[in-house]
């Protein structure tokens, strides 16, 4: 595969600019001169704020590095690219779309090798999938979400209803919000009319299927019978008038109270939080035919090392401090922690709030996106993209089983 060649040459070309960029950090000490890193984020405002704080700290605690951060935003993408095209990428990075990237990047699996069994174990095994590629690791985890179910306990309450639980099945969701739509003025659940390829993958899954198989053929699994009946619901939801499809992402409908349910990831909870909507999180349904749990895709964020990093070893102590248990302490509430240890020394998971994230995150191991597979991944999310507009656009709606035969042959 071309993937791997590439990997290949990458890995060749990591081998020598370790030896030089080795020699390169010792002579630097000699002459006591300072290892120089730079740091790109995408975070903005009061998240630059904030790493900077952890930036400023670590050059306290070291003579011989100084690292500089440079948050690039919006344009984090546009930076990284232009960097890893010219050679002059910053020796440090957030890192998301790996399947883009991975060839700029240095492996990391012998510097994790060197920290010990205990380093990597306590990492949620899941995160690791996320951030490799070719079975290579390129990234070292520092926040994740997965998506769990949001109820308003209030409308709940005003239905007659029970609130949902972790035992759910999608039956269950479909009869509330029926309930939900007749006896209040509240529509019972929402999803996105446009939704995003790579989270709306998540659903295949739990239902036994997928976009495509481990070779990146879309016929006869994007289109399979499993992959028609979740649209072909979700439709129905909607013909049905218990279920509405956002233009969003379905928060300000249930931040106002417009519905009662809908699946999101956990950049919610601060919102809600803010306006004091009286809800609850539990666990996404499942599909009773399936037999199985429920899964969800996981959006994750990891550091990453540039194989043109002159300073690879001194880069390498940064990301160890920036994923350490006091690093990962100092995020919570920003992102969702990573560490076993720190889940269970912070007593995440007696934070009804955030417990079910982690339960779906349990549920989720071993599943590998469609992104990681196919090569022209950006093609196929766009076509996917329109091709769930058509089924779900209510001035559209469209078979879903016309629709997915057609897409696979694009």
């Amino acid at each position: 595969m071309k993937k791997k060649l590439v990997a290949l040459c990458v890995f060749s070309l990591a081998l020598v600019t370790i030896f030089t960029g080795c020699s390169k950090s010792k002579e630097s000490s000699a002459k006591g001169e300072k290892a120089k890193i730079r740091f790109a984020s995408w975070d903005t405002a009061d998240g630059v704020d904030d790493q900077q704080a952890l930036v400023d700290k670590f050059n306290a605690a070291h003579d011989d590095i100084e690292v500089t951060l440079e948050a690039y935003g919006s344009d984090f993408d546009t930076k990284i690219s232009a960097g890893m095209g010219s050679g002059d990428a910053p020796d440090v990075m957030y890192m998301w779309n790996y399947p883009a990237y991975f060839g700029g990047l240095e492996p990391l699996d012998g510097y994790i090798d060197k920290e010990g069994d205990n380093y990597k174990s306590n990492f949620y095994e899941t995160l690791w999938n996320y951030n490799s590629i070719n079975d290579q690791v390129y990234g070292i985890p520092i926040g994740f979400t997965t998506h769990a179910l949001f109820y308003n306990k209030d409308i709940f309450a005003e239905a007659g209803l029970a609130e949902p639980t972790a035992d759910w099945t999608w039956e269950d969701l479909k009869a509330a919000a029926k309930t939900i739509t007749e006896k209040t003025s509240a529509v019972g659940f929402s999803f996105q009319m446009k939704p995003d390829p790579y989270d709306f993958e998540m659903y295949l899954w739990s239902n036994g299927t997928t976009y495509c198989d481990k070779d990146g053929k879309l016929e006869g699994n994007l289109n399979s019978e499993k992959s028609k009946e979740i649209l072909q619901m979700f439709q129905d939801m909607e013909k049905e008038g218990y279920a509405i499809a956002s233009e969003k992402s379905g928060t300000d409908e249930f931040r106002s109270g417009v519905v009662a349910m809908y699946v999101y990831g956990s950049w919610a909870i601060d919102s809600l939080k803010e306006d004091k909507v009286n809800y609850g999180v539990t666990t996404i349904p499942a599909f009773a035919n399936a037999g199985k749990d429920s899964v969800s895709i996981l959006s994750s964020s990891g550091i990453s090392m540039s194989k043109d990093s002159k300073n690879k070893d001194a880069a390498w102590e940064f990301i160890n401090f920036w994923t350490n248990e006091e690093a990962n302490k100092e995020r919570i509430g920003s992102e969702l922690p990573v560490l076993n240890s720190v889940v269970e020394s912070e007593k995440i998971m007696e934070q009804p709030e955030y417990a079910p994230f982690y339960v779906m995150l349990e549920q989720s191991k071993g599943y590998t996106p469609a992104s990681f597979i196919i090569k022209e991944w950006s093609k196929i999310s766009e076509n996917l993209s329109l091709s769930f507009e058509e089924i779900f656009n209510p001035s559209v709606l469209q078979s879903p089983s016309d629709v997915l035969n057609n897409a696979v042959q694009q």
